[in-house]
């Protein structure tokens, strides 16, 4: 055996409410001021949320504006679910919200609304993007694997409210039968999965362990996802009672789920997480291009696995490098830093051409809205603008 695993939360954890309402801010903002600079931190505690950090915009904001983002956050989360009490889960319209924003330093804007028209960095950092060809997702199999089943679970639970929480985890343990498999890429089955799902207190936890149990076999049956049924462990409400949930049982903060938001461990996370940020800062904008790269590395057959890391440094535009590290699964004649060079020469990777190629400052229903990507990850799903394999043609050209 050679085992991986990764984890995966659903929007209803505490981190991810925080992230949910944090995004729900930038993506507000954004709708009534394109121009809009955003960095807010979220921190939720029982029934107490803070909500601070920097805002730069002409628009008169009152506390009822960020009380309302909150609130309407939370409502779209799930929160309250009808089989809980108000000492089981939280009740939004119960919370004490205090709002501490402050306008952002015009230290920054100095450097970041250029008068050349170009966006200058809103902040140093690396990002890093990942790739592999494990998954038609181009995503590392456990956390590619262990979304599918998050997703299944918070949708069940949304549909069964009165039975029901929406604070869930998932993880997945893949075993890959040997370290040159897992090199390779090669997955053979799922050994292992652990369910955290909150069940009313009415609820026996034999009757949720095998409820929940069927519910995810089926789950991976219908998506191709590996498993012996006879061999396989599952760990669901490991201590045998999950009743009381949400921010009244578990802190929340913003920006603490890089990982899940990510490649679940598999690859390496930037220096700063994406949710509560506008466009202009990097930890943004440089991981949805690095991704960008890297997945389009891999889908025009490249290369099976792709690292890309981008740097950049507050009121520059130009990355200060992005390098290429295909992990020895190069298919073609090009080295890495060959290739690296060609990608950098034929894509500007300022901020100002991030947002322009996907339209990071446009967010809208039925487009993308930020808040929706802090629910489901940050990179790995098909309808995001990053996720496009828009620049293939250039990329085949390469080999």
């Amino acid at each position: 055996m050679y085992l991986f695993t990764s984890e995966s939360v659903s929007a209803g954890h505490p981190d991810k409410c925080a992230d949910i309402i944090a995004d729900t801010i930038v993506d507000r903002l954004l709708e009534l001021d394109p121009d809009a600079r955003v960095a807010t931190e979220i921190f939720i505690s029982g029934k107490h949320i803070v909500i601070g950090g920097e805002v730069k915009t002409d628009l008169p904001l009152s506390e009822e504006f960020y009380r309302l983002c909150a609130l309407d956050a939370l409502s779209g989360i799930g929160y309250p679910e009808a089989g809980f009490s108000e000492e089981q889960t939280l009740y939004p319209e119960t919370a004490d919200i205090q709002v501490l924003v402050s306008r952002q330093s015009p230290d920054i804007s100095i450097g970041v609304d250029q008068k050349s028209g170009e966006l200058g960095a809103g902040d140093q950092g690396m990002m890093f993007g990942y790739a592999c060809d494990e998954t038609p997702q181009l995503m590392p199999a456990a956390i590619a694997w262990a979304r599918i089943l998050r997703d299944t679970l918070y949708d069940y639970a949304k549909n069964n409210p009165s039975r029901f929480g929406v604070d869930i985890k998932t993880q997945m343990s893949v075993d890959y039968g040997s370290r040159e498999n897992f090199e390779a890429g090669i997955a053979e089955n799922v050994t292992k999965v652990v369910a955290a799902i909150p069940h009313a207190e009415s609820e026996s936890i034999e009757k949720v362990r095998e409820e929940i149990r069927q519910l995810l076999e089926e789950t991976m049956r219908k998506n191709a996802i590996p498993f012996d049924a006879e061999k396989i462990t599952f760990f669901i409400d490991g201590t045998g009672r999950y009743v009381n949930h949400s921010p009244l049982a578990d802190s929340g903060l913003t920006g603490r789920k890089v990982v899940c938001d990510t490649y679940g461990g598999y690859a390496p996370i930037g220096g700063g997480s994406q949710s509560s940020k506008d466009y202009t800062k990097v930890d943004r904008s440089g991981l949805y291009a690095a991704r960008w790269i890297a997945r389009h590395i891999v889908a025009a057959g490249l290369a099976k696995k792709a690292l890309v890391e981008l740097a950049y440094v507050i009121g520059h535009a130009k990355p200060l490098h992005m390098t290429v590290n295909t992990l020895g699964t190069s298919q073609i004649a090009l080295d890495d830093a060959a290739l690296g060079a060609k990608i950098a020469a034929q894509f500007p990777l300022t901020p100002r051409w991030i947002t322009e190629r996907f339209g990071l400052d446009k967010p809208q229903e039925g487009r993308f809205l930020y808040a929706d990507i802090a629910a489901r990850g940050q990179v790995g799903y098909a309808d995001y603008p990053w996720e496009q394999s828009d620049a293939l043609e250039w990329f085949k050209s390469l080999r």
